[in-house]
Order: C-alpha cells, then structure tokens, then sequence
C-alpha cells in the first residue's frame, strides 16, 4: 500500500511540475531587441529567422499568447490594405505574418506585427496548423 501511494504522489506531482505537460509544442520566441526569430518543436530548435517588428512610433506588445487564428491570404483593414499573408493572429490585431519588404528585416519596420521573409511565414503558418493553435505560443520579449 505505502508503494502505491508513492507512486501515485510521485504521479500527481510530475503531471503538475513537468514543464512539457502544459507547454506548447510550438514555440515562436521572438526577441525586439536582436529582431529575430527563433522557433521550437516539441523543445528543440529548429528555425531563426530575422524579423521586423515595430518601427518608432507604434508598438509591438511584450507577453506570451496562444495562437488565435489564421489567415492564409489576409489584408490589413487597418492599413489600407495592406497584404498580410500567412498570417498567424496572436493578440486582437497583431500577427506574425509574411512581408515583402524583405529587405528591411532584421530591423524594427512595421505598424507592430512581426514580420517575416515570406517562405519563413509560410513554413511557420504550416507549422501552427499542423500543431494547432491550442498548441502554438508567440513569445515576445525585449
């Protein structure tokens, strides 16, 4: 009986101590400071990619979301427009999505979504409809 319940306790606190029980599969990890990228699978790494975030004058919000929904071939209501494409939703009007103004990455150079060379946008779009958005974290930080 003292076995059983050791084991059971040792159960109970792994399933609520194991960092990987709650956590997504899917990191997106996104520095505003080194304007890159790097993206997880299942807690390896397996992609960094530079990124434009925002420019001076607006804002990309520091946290930790849940993806909330996609958009293959999204348009900016907001801005006149303008393409978004392979976009992954993340926090009310901000997105990880795809830009042609590659150039420009690896500086701050957008309204506050992060933008991304469009083969990456798409390889990370595929990616958060493979894991599911339940499953996919955009984490931005200084």
């Amino acid at each position: 009986m003292r076995k059983f319940l050791g084991a059971a306790a040792a159960l109970v606190c792994a399933q609520f101590l194991a960092p990987s029980a709650f956590s997504a599969s899917l990191v997106a990890s996104v520095s505003l400071d080194t304007q890159t990228m790097t993206v997880s699978q299942d807690g390896i790494v397996t992609h960094e990619w530079k990124v434009s975030t925002a420019r001076p004058g607006y804002s990309t919000p520091v946290g930790v979301w849940s993806a909330k929904w996609l958009s293959r071939d999204h348009r900016s209501r907001k801005y006149d427009d303008a393409p978004m494409p392979f976009a992954v939703f993340y926090n009310g009007g901000y997105a990880v999505h795809a830009t042609f103004e590659t150039k420009r990455l690896g500086r701050p150079a957008s309204h506050g979504c992060i933008r991304l060379h469009p083969q990456n946008a798409a390889t990370f779009f595929s990616l958060a409809s493979q894991y599911g958005l339940s499953n996919t974290r955009i984490v931005v930080s200084r």
